[in-house]
């Protein structure tokens, strides 16, 4: 299984050019203006289980089992931070966040953890620190934010799990563009996957939601990256869009079925089906058509 954490060692990837100009929020799905020239003649994706399984925490137990994780995560390496995360946060239960869990199969232990926020109701967090530039200002965003795995190598094999399903939640929720913050030399995993840095002339930016600790804000074009990563014969590719795993599960319960999106050549298969209820913290449905990707720190 391609490893996340060694993704800068296996591709080198040159900065790519930015888009100028205005975005609009896109009005389907980005999968939908994905190509399905990757996938198999039938249309079909390969299964693979993972031993664990990924949801997003729909009650206050499963909330607190993810803050949990989160704490030990950042205890590693920010103590200082870690002591402030011990409680759920207040944008953990905001309209448009959603926190994944991530749980062995075996005893149900928690493995690992993200937060996304989108930018549907509000601004994304990081915009407080970095007001973002005019080719991301009218787009449909998420951040990816307190990620938090076990050490050791189930934690990194964990945390490229965490990554498809922040992708695949962006698929099925209309999102234009995953944005991210990473501290170096972590922004440079990020680098390897095809994102763009948004501000390539600024250094380290202080991030008033990560403690205030420096980071590089990266953007990846969610309709595009199937594109991109088939085109550079990423090592990810096939693991993001060629392999069905059931095991993501970010639909409500029952949900999580293989589906597909309509493209003008045809179906494409995604693990969600467009229609499926996405949840919130607020514990209710939630109609996120747009969403964010940062990720930062942990591990």
């Amino acid at each position: 299984m391609f490893d996340l954490a060694q993704a800068s060692d296996v591709l080198s990837i040159t900065h790519a050019d930015r888009p100028t100009g205005n975005l609009r929020a896109a009005s389907s799905p980005a999968a939908a203006r994905a190509p399905a020239s990757a996938t198999s003649g039938n249309g079909a994706l390969r299964e693979e289980r993972l031993p664990f399984v990924i949801t997003i925490a729909s009650d206050e137990s499963s909330l607190r089992d993810a803050v949990a994780m989160r704490q030990a995560a950042y205890g590693r390496h920010l103590p200082e931070l870690a002591a402030t995360l011990s409680e759920p946060e207040i944008s953990d239960r905001e309209a448009g966040s959603v926190v994944l869990v991530a749980r062995a199969r075996l005893d149900s232990a928690v493995l690992g953890t993200m937060r996304i926020q989108t930018n549907r109701y509000q601004a994304l967090h990081l915009e407080d620190s970095a007001p973002l530039p005019e080719w991301l200002d009218s787009a449909a965003l998420a951040e990816a934010i307190r990620l938090g795995v076990v050490a050791g190598p189930v934690g990194r094999v964990v945390k490229t799990a965490l990554f498809k399903a922040f992708y695949q939640y962006c698929l099925v929720s209309g999102i234009d563009w995953m944005v991210i913050t990473a501290r170096p030399p972590l922004h440079r995993q990020y680098e390897a996957l095809m994102f763009t840095d948004v501000f390539p002339s600024q250094g380290l930016i202080p991030m008033a939601h990560v403690g205030g600790i420096g980071h590089r804000v990266l953007a990846l074009d969610v309709a595009q990256a199937r594109t991109r990563w088939q085109s550079a014969g990423h090592p990810l590719f096939a693991y993001m869009c060629l392999t069905h795993h059931p095991d993501l599960r970010l639909g409500m319960p029952g949900e999580g079925t293989l589906g597909q999106v309509q493209h003008d050549d045809g179906p494409v298969p995604v693990e969600a089906s467009v229609g499926a209820h996405l949840r919130d913290l607020s514990f209710g449905a939630d109609e996120v058509r747009c969403v964010a990707a940062g990720y930062s720190l942990a591990v």
